[in-house]
């Protein structure tokens, strides 16, 4: 609270509903839409993960904070950039941090990522509304003197666009091209250099995370990071064994006005191609299916998804707002892996080439390491087209 006793932050969502709380983080207010996410661990990834872009995060799980923050756990491709996320809803507020990775106070953490946040309100009920109404657009201040002008935020929420139509892969892509050459975290070692890297593989970056990449690496590639907006020719110039479709914010029909022509032109050239996320939803309007806009989206590290290649289930990490309609895959396109929470399509491939998708993320961060084997498919797929 304020010195005044008043709450010095608060979200007011576009119907007029108004919540308060304590601010932390970074002050100010900022517009955008609210959706839950059911982690228990990783809140500096999510935090950092470009898909979010656009989004406020209220977490279930009721501490946030406790652990810190460090350099080691962020997910924009650029440390120091910002991954378009407008603020977090915590149930309890921030602790000091009670771990031996931790480098900073995860208020201070926010504040220099430009990151509002709002404590203590009732997450749980927050959570409730948007399973019964659908993730609702909404503002979020923080003003430590209490004073707010519930009005204008009210009118600034009203007049923002929301999601649909909205193109933010030109936010947080990468300015130009660039190597990398990481591999996956280990225990006592941290990050280090990747060996043997014998596939060639261009990454489109749509918003991509870092734990994709170090996971691409990993499997042996060789990769190089090219902006969104980079035209298929001057990829295919590049001599790659493979494409990379990347994760991403706001709405692949969107996004896909630029991006789904050269998505094209990359199946025509038989290359393989893997896609994930925004990624896998703009390879589908690419193969001639539609995306529409989801009630709640899937946000959280316990998404169960089956399958249907090998009939076994995998517990996912997953980060979206729109789905591939199942309905309106064609006939040439196979479903392969579907949500057991809601039936939502979850992957597919073409049949008769080597392209394939997920909408969820194999490369966890947090979550769980169940689809790390996509990556190796993806790696198979390179081998068998040389062959």
């Amino acid at each position: 609270m304020s010195e005044n006793g008043k709450p010095t932050a608060i979200l007011v969502l576009k119907d007029g509903t108004v919540l308060e709380g304590m601010g932390v983080g970074a002050t100010g207010d900022a517009v955008g839409e609210v959706c839950f996410n059911t982690a228990i661990t990783g809140y500096q990834e999510i935090l950092t993960d470009p898909s979010y872009a656009g989004q406020i995060i209220t977490f279930t799980f009721p501490h946030i904070g406790n652990v810190g923050a460090n350099d080691e756990d962020i997910e924009t491709s650029n440390l120091a950039a910002s991954s378009g996320v407008r603020g977090c809803i915590l149930k309890a507020d921030i602790t000091n941090p009670s771990n031996y990775r931790a480098a900073r106070h995860f208020d201070r953490w926010l504040r220099s990522r430009g990151i509002i946040g709002l404590a203590g309100l009732d997450t749980r009920a927050l959570t409730r509304l948007i399973r019964e109404k659908g993730m609702p657009d909404g503002i979020i201040a923080h003003h430590p003197d209490g004073k707010f002008d519930i009005p204008a935020l009210l009118e600034k929420a009203r007049r923002w666009s929301g999601l649909i139509g909205l193109d933010l892969a030109r936010e947080v892509t990468t300015g130009q091209s660039y190597g990398w050459n990481e591999a996956q975290w280990k225990w006592g070692k941290g990050y280090e250099a990747g060996h043997d890297l014998k596939y060639k593989v261009v990454a489109i970056d749509f918003g991509i995370k870092r734990n994709i990449l170090r996971c691409l690496t990993s499997v042996g590639c060789d990769v190089t990071v090219v902006p969104a907006d980079t035209k298929a020719e001057d990829i295919l110039a590049m001599n790659p064994d493979g494409v990379f479709l990347s994760n991403g914010p706001g709405d692949p029909a969107a996004t896909g006005e630029y991006a789904v022509p050269e998505i094209r032109k990359l199946v025509a050239s038989g290359k393989p191609v893997f896609g994930i996320c925004l990624g896998h939803q703009m390879l589908a309007i690419a193969l001639g299916a539609k995306t529409e806009k989801m009630h709640q989206g899937h946000h959280g590290a316990n998404h169960p998804v089956k399958d249907y290649t090998t009939g076994k289930v995998e517990i996912t990490s997953m980060n979206h707002g729109f789905t591939v309609a199942r309905e309106s895959l064609p006939a040439d396109v196979e479903e392969t892996h579907v949500s057991l929470f809601d039936g939502t399509n979850a992957g597919l491939r073409l049949k008769g080439k080597p392209v394939f998708s997920v909408q969820y993320h194999p490369e966890a961060s947090p979550g769980p390491q169940d689809s790390h084997y996509l990556f190796e498919r993806f790696v198979k797929l390179i081998e068998d087209s040389r062959g």
